[in-house]
């Protein structure tokens, strides 16, 4: 009989496990994340939201913009049994819109702070930090039109980092302005890069009819040149755009959030209006991009909402990975590890569940060889490591091994008792 040929994931889609060989990959490093994620954002009142990975093709055609690479090149669309066209969510901000205006908050509660974490699918070449299935983390306030919502964010934003570890972070900043500011600025841009055609990709030469912003975007070096010589977006403001921009500035020094204004930046997607931003760091390389966002207030009437004002953002998990990972995959392993033999199994479970009941401590019973289990529990990067064999079952005391400091001592098989050590021991 012919061996069973083995099947391997999607090229472009990992998994995160522990132990995994390529560090940022290491679901400890992943762990990390997300918890200081959840911790800071919540700390400023946003709330978790889980939104549907599959939503209608449309969705996404009229929030992006038909004319980007990510509706025109790659999404993973499909019609399901209805003849639905259905996609596979490439971001996460139009789905956290359809439920806003769906669920109709715009008159129920309009004032909305949410984040969300989970897979995005892109049909791109899979490079460094760029997958065909990857992860964000994202949120979006809704209902508030100050610029200090704009600046609020950057602030978290930054907090965030610092929880992470990661202080080589630039922060570029930029508007887009209003309406009025953005029809005046792309007539003035749509002349100059009339005047460069031949320099321009093709990409662009097309966008000069759909959205001449978007050239601004574009990371060829041709193109790069040219844009380098482009008017700045500053000059075509309303008062009213250039007044919320200032502002915004002004929160983020009070703040002492330090940022660069780059007045190229315009992101990638066409419901962006006003502030742009985007945190990047040069231990990427060419990829240095780990989050972006922007106030995007046009976006809710546009797929059928209520006017409605609004600022997000999106991280990559996968690059906050690599960073993170760079400083060391932290030790997320049980503080305990129970070591039964037989005929002490009832007392392993009954210990444990007793410890982890306090709710600070994670505890871990293994079967098996003493050698085998002992070799998992280092594996496992146990703090503490307890034999339960015939002597403990009659003497109700045990040698509780730290496995970090290689020291033993004598306790009595009392939660209790166990808890004491697992307190006062790092």
């Amino acid at each position: 009989m012919a061996e069973a040929k083995s099947i391997q994931a999607v090229k472009g889609m990992n998994d995160i496990r522990p132990g995994a060989t390529e560090a940022f990959l290491d679901t400890a490093v992943w762990q990390k994340i997300f918890a200081a994620a959840a911790a800071v954002m919540e700390s400023f009142g946003f709330r978790r939201v889980w939104l549907p990975v599959v939503e209608p093709t449309a969705l996404f055609q009229r929030g992006i913009g038909t004319d980007t690479d990510i509706v025109a090149k790659e999404m993973y669309s499909f019609s399901d049994r209805g003849e639905r066209s259905l996609t596979l969510r490439p971001e996460g901000t139009a789905g956290a819109v359809r439920a806003y205006v769906e669920h109709n908050l715009a008159r129920v509660d309009p004032i909305q702070r949410w984040w969300y974490a989970g897979p995005m699918f892109r049909a791109e070449s899979p490079q460094k930090g760029r997958y065909r299935q990857f992860y964000q983390i994202g949120a979006e306030l809704l209902g508030i039109a100050d610029p200090a919502a704009d600046a609020e964010l950057l602030w978290m934003l930054w907090q965030l980092c610092g929880r992470l570890g990661l202080f080589e972070v630039a922060v570029r900043v930029n508007s887009v302005g209003d309406n009025d500011s953005r029809k005046a600025y792309r007539a003035v841009l749509r002349d100059y890069l009339g005047r460069h055609m031949t320099e321009l990709c093709e990409s662009c030469k097309a966008r000069l009819d759909t959205n001449p912003l978007r050239v601004l975007d574009c990371k060829r070096a041709p193109c790069r040149t040219v844009v380098d010589g482009a008017p700045d977006i500053l000059d075509a403001m309303t008062p009213a755009a250039r007044q919320h921009f200032d502002k915004v500035l002004a929160l983020l020094q009070a703040l002492k959030v330090p940022f660069e204004r780059d007045p190229r930046l315009v992101r990638g997607l066409d419901y962006y209006t006003g502030t742009t931003f985007e945190l990047t760091t040069r231990a990427l390389g060419a990829q240095d991009a780990i989050l972006g966002g922007g106030r995007y207030d046009n976006l809710v009437e546009e797929l059928g909402g209520m006017p409605t004002p609004a600022v997000g953002f999106a991280a990559g998990v996968e690059r906050l990975a690599l960073l993170v990972a760079a400083a060391g995959v932290p030790a997320v392993g049980p503080d305990l590890y129970l070591v039964p033999m037989a005929g002490a199994e009832v007392l392993a479970f009954l210990l444990a569940d007793g410890i982890r009941s306090d709710g600070r401590y994670k505890v871990e019973v293994g079967a098996g060889r003493l050698k085998q289990q002992m070799k998992h529990a280092d594996r496992t990067g146990a703090r503490f490591a307890l034999v339960l064999g015939e002597d403990e079952l009659t003497s109700r005391r045990g040698k509780l091994k730290n496995l970090r400091a290689t020291s033993v001592e004598e306790v009595a098989l009392e939660p209790s008792a166990l808890l004491g050590v697992l307190a006062r021991s790092p």
